[in-house]
Order: structure tokens, then sequence, then C-alpha cells
């Protein structure tokens, strides 16, 4: 059995913090799991647009400061830093990346998905400076919320333009 087959067995659905850290399961997907877990914080992000944005902007910090541990955990608990399979940090990628979109469509928010996964993916720097260089739960968190934050920022800024 392949390490990575033995680390995803090691995990339990039923662990609240293994739920949370595979995006309630969405990171178990074997085609493109990260990319899974970004379409799965969609709805997410959806029902959060109806809170006032001091209160959503605290959900995410909230789910920063608890995906630092649960991401943590989770690791530890499958033996790999950052199995594929953990995808919480794309949830918060996605959820700080929406918060720039310029009108509420289906358009923006395949732009910013688009956007978000190509800075995850491609990891320019400093994205991939933070992902090689920053350990343990926040390691695997820091290059996705950087990525998030870039990815508002340019999507922010077509707003503007288009």
């Amino acid at each position: 059995m392949r390490s990575k087959d033995v680390a995803k067995s090691r995990l339990r659905l039923s662990n609240p913090w293994h739920l949370l850290a595979t995006g309630f399961g969405s990171g178990l997907s074997p085609i493109m799991p990260g990319t899974a877990g970004s379409i799965a914080a969609i709805p997410f992000w959806w029902l959060m647009t109806f809170l006032p944005l001091q209160i959503y902007s605290l959900l995410v910090l909230i789910g920063i400061s608890v995906g630092v541990y649960l991401c943590h955990r989770t690791a530890k608990d499958m033996g790999v830093h950052d199995h594929g399979s953990i995808v919480w940090d794309e949830f918060i990628g996605m959820w700080i990346t929406l918060m720039a979109i310029p009108a509420m469509s289906w358009q923006w928010v395949l732009a910013g998905f688009v956007i978000f996964r190509i800075f995850d993916m491609w990891k320019p720097w400093p994205i991939r400076w933070f992902d090689q260089n920053v350990h343990g739960g926040m390691g695997i968190m820091v290059d996705d919320i950087i990525a998030g934050v870039i990815s508002a920022v340019i999507l922010y800024g077509l707003g503007l333009v288009l």
C-alpha cells in the first residue's frame, strides 16, 4: 500500500477535526482534491454572504485560527505534513478571495475560483517561500491565506476596470 493511501486510511470522518480538515470529505476526492475542496467552500461562502461584513470577517479569522490547529492535528494523525486530502486551507483561501467579488454573479464567483486555483497551484513568490519555510498547521494554512489575499486584490482590481 502506498504511503499516501496509508495516511488516508488513518482519517476518521467521525473525528470532527478530520471532518473539517478534509472539507467535510471533499478533500477525499481521488481527482484534484484541492480543487474539490475549493468548490465545496463555495456553498458555505454563499451562506456567509448573508452576514454583515464584520461577522463574515470574524468567521474567516476564526476559521484561520481553528484551521491552524485542525490542519496540524490531522496531519499529525495521518503522519504526513500536508496531505492532499487536507483542504480546510482551500476553504479559507476561497472565502478570502470571494470577499472581494464586485458583484454577486456566478461569473465573478467563477473568476475568483479560477484566480485562486491558479495561485494556489502555481505558488509564485511569496506564496512558495511560505509554503516551503513555514511548517505545522500554520504552514499548511499560510500559503492559501496569501493566495487568497493576492487573488482578492486581483479580483477587486478587475472589478474596478471592467
